[in-house]
């Protein structure tokens, strides 16, 4: 007799493990409140034009790849997809541009060509970060239920390489002397809602993934990941429901049972929640039912930055663009220190502005262009009224803009949707908004994160962001394979 497991939410980390239980041979059902699959990573479309509503990178595809081949399935068939070179163009406000690009030798010459002394800093860079990952990804691969899983031979191989008292900034400076090229190589932390003055110099990983196994565009956005996913789990019998928003998760004693929904109760052998975390721990389970992540727990924890953004059907292409383009203000410390500690909206803002029809004609019209906007912000804050402030900032994004040549805009807008913070949180159910999740701080990783296993009650279990390993699509499928082992194991 087969196990009944209710996954909640089908973002990509629930979807990844209903495939995987139900190759096992679970009977699962994901119920998910929006009328599409994905979560942060669905589609936005209208009129001909697709965006990505969060992630637009795919990086390292090897983890999704070997879960689409623990099922029968070849994820490069199941997904088609293009590797991207360049990569992305980063353009600095204090001058220069780089184009990245997966190539060793090509990126060694776009390095010294913006900074002739530090070409060979980057091969030290990336020979050093290849030992780091080797040494650390059994971490990501292994839950840490408490503080004696932090007492192993995998986790002491990697301590030389934690460096807690450095920051990822701080780890660059030892490769680059040009503060522009160590913000190349840092604002990777931004995947994590983090600065990369606070952020761990572990994270390093990042952007040598990037170069080290590329940066890649699912053929109709990194969206199609999830509806593809969506569609193999179905034909291994995952049954999806949409439109079903769960209300509660039932227990009986500390033992989830199943959950409630609007047309009743459903039950279960095991729960497993992709949900955001911190919002669904404090709607969906009872505040007195909980010791560890009490509502007052939660509240105290650190959260990454959010962000505004703008999906913008335009008429017109914008052939100087690369399909992915990052710009750095001139002032990034300042900027930073205004989304983290200040909690204002910056004057000068960082942004990153894709242009997928670069890549891929399906995105939009013939003769068209999909941009998406996204400027790093701060989490919802009382500083910042965002019914006041948004329309001012709206203008804001536009002009910044025109930094990456991207002028009269205004007049070839065809479709145009804004979400902001107070969107992410009241519209996607994202605790404070903060779309990267809680952040990646030392006192919120491995074992101190809420653990895949959730430990406040049993056949309860976690999958996405919120948990071990963290937010980031890669670690996100890392999740899923831990999670579901381990529910596999309850399962017997």
């Amino acid at each position: 007799m087969s196990r009944r497991v209710i996954i909640i939410g089908a973002g990509p980390g629930g979807l990844a493990s209903a495939m995987l239980l139900a190759k096992a041979g679970a009977e699962v059902t994901i119920l998910e409140k929006q009328p599409r699959v994905g979560g942060r990573t669905s589609l936005i479309e209208s009129n001909g034009y697709q965006f990505d509503l969060g992630p637009t990178f795919f990086l390292y595809p090897q983890i999704l790849q070997e879960i689409f081949q623990e099922c029968g399935r070849d994820m490069f068939r199941e997904i088609p997809m293009t590797k991207l070179d360049p990569q992305y163009r980063i353009t600095f406000g204090a001058g220069g541009e780089l184009n990245a690009t997966p190539d060793l030798e090509r990126m060694v010459a776009e390095i010294s060509r913006l900074s002739p002394v530090d070409g060979a800093g980057f091969r030290r860079f990336m020979e050093y970060n290849r030992v780091k990952l080797e040494k650390f990804a059994p971490c990501l691969q292994t839950p840490f239920p408490g503080w004696t899983s932090l007492i192993n031979l995998r986790l002491l191989a990697v301590l030389p390489f934690l460096k807690p008292w450095k920051s990822l900034h701080a780890e660059l400076a030892d490769y680059f002397q040009d503060p522009r090229l160590q913000l190349a190589f840092t604002f990777q932390s931004k995947y994590l809602g983090m600065s990369p003055f606070q952020c761990p110099s572990l994270f390093s990983i990042l952007s040598f993934l990037e170069y080290e196994h590329g940066i890649w565009h699912p053929t109709g956005g990194c969206n199609a990941i999830s509806q593809n996913m969506a569609r193999v789990a179905q034909e291994l019998g995952v049954k999806i429901e949409l439109n079903t928003g769960v209300e509660e998760i039932l227990f009986e004693g500390r033992r989830a049972v199943g959950v409630r929904t609007a047309a009743g109760e459903r039950r279960a052998d095991a729960v497993m929640l992709n949900a955001d975390f911190a919002n669904a721990i404090t709607k969906l389970v009872p505040n007195e039912r909980r010791r560890r992540w009490t509502n007052e727990k939660v509240a105290q924890k650190d959260f990454s930055c959010s962000t505004f953004m703008l999906y913008l059907g335009v008429e017109g292409k914008f052939d100087h663009l690369a399909h992915h383009n990052i710009y750095v203000a001139k002032d990034y410390r300042r900027n930073l220190h205004e989304i983290e500690h200040q909690h204002v909206l910056s004057a000068d803002p960082s942004f990153y502005v894709a242009n997928p029809v670069r890549t891929d004609a399906t995105m939009a019209p013939p003769g068209h262009s999909a941009l998406y906007v996204l400027l790093p912000v701060t989490h919802q804050h009382p500083n910042v009224d965002w019914n006041k402030e948004k329309a001012r900032y709206r203008g804001v994004a536009l002009r910044q803009l025109e930094k990456l040549g991207i002028k009269d805009l205004e007049s070839r807008i065809r479709f145009e949707r804004m979400v902001t913070p107070a969107d992410w949180e009241s519209k996607v159910d994202v605790y404070r908004g903060a779309t990267f999740n809680l952040a990646h701080s030392f006192k919120q990783m491995l074992n101190l994160r809420p653990q895949n296993r959730f430990e406040e009650f049993d056949r309860m279990y976690l999958v996405g962001g919120g948990t071990h390993p963290g937010s980031g699509l890669p670690v996100i499928f890392e999740s899923a394979r831990i999670s579901t082992k381990l529910l596999l194991e309850d399962l017997n």
